[in-house]
């Protein structure tokens, strides 16, 4: 059986207790929103 070697993160630990916060991936930066539906929503 293979195990996956996947990262794994809980969207509050990225959050904390921000609704909003940016991920710089090479030159782009990304915004990753929380909605109030509680839905995650992440754009450039």
């Amino acid at each position: 059986m293979a195990t996956s070697c996947h990262r794994r993160w809980r969207s509050t630990e990225l959050l904390g207790h921000q609704q909003e916060i940016e991920i710089e991936h090479g030159q782009a930066i990304y915004r990753l929103r929380l909605t109030s539906l509680g839905k995650l929503i992440l754009t450039k």
